[in-house]
């Protein structure tokens, strides 16, 4: 139901599983294996698989925390996106790639849950696309040091409150790796 005329496809987004972004991220093993998961499953569906990476003085470009985690390979011909703001769209080609493949529903994974993925979703959202977050396929790190709550807090209340998001023409939705389906946003 995306407001976006003649984009009826989807597309995965895997958004900075980055060495040094998951390095210290709640349950990063499991949140690599579930967006492992959808990667192969969204590669034998033909859903295009566009990998979101972040470059800043932290990670600098072709550093080895800057590198995707080595448990995930991008191929080839699936579209890799360096980003410099935490949202994926921000100053990036993100709009005109997802344009020319026709995408108008996205699935959205990665971390940080309280930056890049927050960001993104929004931005995803406001442009007019129907935007799942997969919602044990993204992580972040533990910010309470800041006054943020524990991860597992800032997940499940991320979760929460994008299951309920609204907007005139467009859904949003969260749905567990093994509810995933690419046919639909919901």
């Amino acid at each position: 139901m995306t407001t976006l005329r003649n984009r009826p496809n989807t597309a995965l987004l895997v958004v900075d599983v980055q060495n040094g972004v998951v390095k210290a991220a709640h349950e990063r093993d499991t949140v690599v294996a579930n967006i492992g998961r959808l990667v192969q499953m969204a590669r034998l569906e033909r859903i295009p698989v566009v990998w979101i990476q972040h470059s800043s003085d932290e990670l600098p470009h072709g550093s080895d925390v800057w590198r995707i985690v080595p448990e995930l390979t991008p191929e080839k011909e699936e579209t890799l996106i360096e980003k410099h703001y935490g949202d994926a769209f921000e100053d990036t080609n993100l709009e005109s790639v997802l344009s020319s493949l026709g995408v108008g529903r996205l699935f959205i994974t990665g971390a940080q849950t309280d930056a890049c993925i927050r960001s993104t979703l929004h931005g995803a959202f406001v442009r007019g696309y129907d935007v799942t977050l997969v919602s044990d396929a993204h992580t972040t790190e533990d910010r309470t040091a800041w006054g943020a709550p524990p991860p597992e807090q800032l997940i499940a209340f991320t979760n929460l409150y994008w299951k309920y998001q609204t907007a005139p023409g467009r859904t949003a939705a969260a749905v567990e790796t093994n509810k995933v389906n690419f046919g639909s946003a919901s």
